[in-house]
Formats: structure tokens, C-alpha cells, sequence
């Protein structure tokens, strides 16, 4: 068997086996596709919210009607990844932007 040869049936070997698996846990799999899509929604909505002006975590969690808690949780991920910054403070409270792209 050649190398190529080899390395094709290594490839089936392991479609194979990840299609079994995503058929063993479809449950889970299924969870962890929907949490990605709430929080891919949650971070839309912040993003959209913050493009313009700054706002704390009180003010987005007012507007968006969700716990104060996740938001800080959602702005350190996007916080994280370059996606929103810091932009001064409003009494005790960081403001956060969406950063220009």
C-alpha cells in the first residue's frame, strides 16, 4: 500500500468514526449547536447595541432584558477577542464599544 493509499483510508477510517460518534451523542450535539446560536445571537445584539455609543453593562443588560451577570460574561469573551473595548468610564461602571472593523 502507498503512502497516498494509506493515508485515504486513514481519512475514510476517521469520517467513519466522527459520523458514528455525532450519531451516538446527536443529544448532545444537539445542545451545543443551540448554545452557540444564543450566545452567536447574544453577541450580535450587544455588538449592534454598542456600535454607535458606549454603554455599560447595566445599560445593555436594560435594554436587552438579560442578567447583568451574562452580559459582563458575553462582553469579556468579545472583550477577549478584540471584537469590543473599553472606552471609559461612566461613574463606577467601564463602557464599553464595538471596535471599528
Amino acid at each position: 500500500m502507498t503512502i497516498r493509499e494509506d493515508s485515504k483510508l486513514a481519512a475514510k477510517q476517521r469520517t467513519e468514526m466522527l459520523k458514528r460518534l455525532r450519531a451516538e451523542h446527536a443529544d448532545t450535539v444537539a445542545r451545543a449547536q443551540a448554545t452557540l446560536k444564543e450566545h452567536k445571537k447574544i453577541h450580535r445584539d450587544i455588538c449592534q447595541l454598542i456600535r454607535d455609543q458606549a454603554k455599560t453593562v447595566p445599560e445593555i443588560a436594560t435594554a436587552l432584558d438579560i442578567p447583568t451577570q451574562t452580559i459582563l460574561w458575553h462582553l469579556t469573551a468579545l472583550k477577549k477577542y478584540d471584537i469590543v473595548t473599553e472606552d471609559g468610564m461612566c461613574g463606577e461602571y467601564v463602557m464599553y464599544v464595538r471596535v471599528e472593523e
